[in-house]
């Protein structure tokens, strides 16, 4: 099913903010946050499987989602497309989702856009990594809101407990 788009205005204080509702997400659209076209730029693959739409996300990540774990190729692609640079500035495996660890810089606080790590598997190598939404409480446990790829094999919003995040990372758009 796909999300259904509304643009709104909110009033915040004396200052105007546009935002935009994808679900039940309202995403602020704020121009002191660069990360929020990470979001709208991955939002626009929400919905898609790595087997139905094969040939959209292997054109787009560089990777054959359906052979490959492609959550950093996502995350990867959608950085580039917004002119900031990836993983692969900081490490030689940008294909894993751990190379996102000393990418951007550190946050403790995470906000729309940053870059969000997870354990995954019992290697200390895997991971996952995708873009922070929002956080919500669900049986008194913070969870981050993700939005990412090689998520239920494919590109969804899923909840990660946020005591099991290892980074939360923001980069910028190059000049």
């Amino acid at each position: 099913m796909k999300l259904l788009r509304i643009i709104c205005l909110l009033v915040a204080g004396n200052v105007l903010l546009a935002c935009e509702t994808v679900g039940s997400f309202k995403i602020p659209n704020r121009p002191t946050n660069p990360q929020y076209e990470y979001v709208k730029t991955a939002h626009s693959f929400y919905g898609m499987h790595e087997i139905r739409d094969r040939q959209t996300l292997k054109e787009f990540t560089g990777v054959d989602p359906s052979k490959t774990q492609w959550c950093a190729a996502f995350v990867n692609a959608v950085l580039k497309e917004n002119n900031t640079l990836g993983s692969g500035s900081v490490t030689e495996v940008p294909l894993m989702a751990r190379s996102f660890l000393f990418w951007g810089e550190r946050v403790d606080e995470p906000k729309i856009g940053d870059v969000v790590v997870f354990p995954r598997g019992n290697q200390g190598w895997q991971g996952h990594v995708g873009f922070y939404i929002e956080t919500r409480v669900i049986k008194d446990i913070d969870y981050y809101v993700i939005l990412g790829g090689n998520q239920e094999n494919g590109v969804t919003y899923d909840n990660y407990p946020a005591y099991k995040a290892l980074t939360i990372r923001r980069g910028f758009p190059q000049d």
